[in-house]
């Protein structure tokens, strides 16, 4: 296993997950499947196909739906059989600021709050490019801030690729407000987030066959779509650019066949400079989304299992003072 160091050594901060030989198998089938749709355009109306994919991940029998409203946001609550009061996860899902929809997320969801042991609320967030930026990130705010106010004494902030940079964006403008709120946010985990959309990451290059689903140029457009003519440093749509001092415990997981593997290693390698409790898995050979294929794949399960223990954790921990 390769690691780096953590400043106290009790621990990696980047943590190789080698490739289990069964999952290599069901992994060249998916990249044989996904081959024809590399790198082409999508627009508003892979939004249905999009969400019928989410749709498909395999549900758990011990948990339940209900829809709700956050901060004026519509969305989706989720309910594992055992949850408490004063702890909740805002998750924010994947679909490159273009697509998704907080129910087509619910089974996803669904195994991260159940290994929580946590009720979790998922937004449907603006979409561009509608909605382009930086209304996903007023929206994700306005729901942080609510649960906050309904008392709410623990929240853990997740999501995956597009919903990772709204997680770690929230995080960071929860750690610059003074005074009061940071100690109610606990965790952050992601996975493969989003983290540069000035799309500057060498493994955009490095990693360009080995990923089976992206290519820059269609990355390129989905993120216009979202930017418009915002600046791609701007910390509230990067944030690898945007404030790391004094985040919360931060964890990410993500391929290692993925042209977004910098934006995961140089956010960790920063938010390890700025002092910050950080963990990087890098799964080898697994690709984008990896961990929806939960009852298809080892390495999904073992993801999700890693994520939820932290949650956990985080969640059960007394609020620092």
């Amino acid at each position: 296993m390769n690691h780096l160091p953590s400043d106290s050594g009790s621990r990696d901060l980047i943590v190789t997950r080698a490739l289990d030989p069964d999952d290599a198998a069901i992994v060249t089938a998916m990249r044989a499947g996904a081959s024809s749709a590399k790198g082409k355009r999508l627009g508003i109306e892979a939004r249905r196909v999009f969400d019928a994919m989410m749709e498909s991940v395999l549900p758990r029998d011990d948990v339940t739906f209900e829809f709700g409203t956050v901060g004026g946001i519509r969305g989706l609550w989720v309910y594992p059989e055992q949850h408490r009061s004063d702890e909740a996860i805002l998750h924010l899902h994947a679909g490159w600021f273009n697509f998704g929809a907080a129910e087509a997320f619910r089974h996803f969801v669904g195994h991260i709050a159940a290994r929580a042991k946590a009720r979790a609320f998922i937004p449907d967030y603006r979409l561009a490019p509608e909605h382009p930026f930086p209304a996903a990130v007023d929206d994700v705010l306005a729901c942080y801030r609510e649960l906050e106010e309904r008392g709410i004494r623990r929240i853990a902030v997740t999501g995956d690729s597009a919903g990772g940079n709204l997680a770690l964006v929230l995080a960071s403008c929860v750690a610059g407000e003074a005074g009061s709120v940071d100690a109610t946010l606990v965790g952050v985990a992601a996975w493969s987030p989003v983290t540069d959309l000035t799309l500057s990451g060498a493994t955009y290059e490095t990693r360009a066959d080995a990923d089976p689903l992206f290519t820059r140029p269609q990355v390129s457009e989905l993120v216009h779509s979202y930017l418009r003519t915002a600046d791609p440093e701007h910390p509230l749509a990067s944030p690898l650019y945007g404030r790391l001092s004094g985040l919360p415990a931060v964890r990410i997981h993500v391929g290692d066949n993925e042209v977004l593997l910098d934006d995961s290693r140089r956010f960790v390698e920063r938010a390890m400079a700025a002092g910050v409790d950080v963990q990087l898995d890098v799964w080898m050979g697994m690709p984008h989304g990896f961990a929806g294929s939960v009852g298809k794949m080892k390495a999904s399960a073992q993801s999700l299992d890693a994520i939820g223990a932290f949650l956990f954790e985080k969640l059960q921990a007394s609020p620092r003072a």
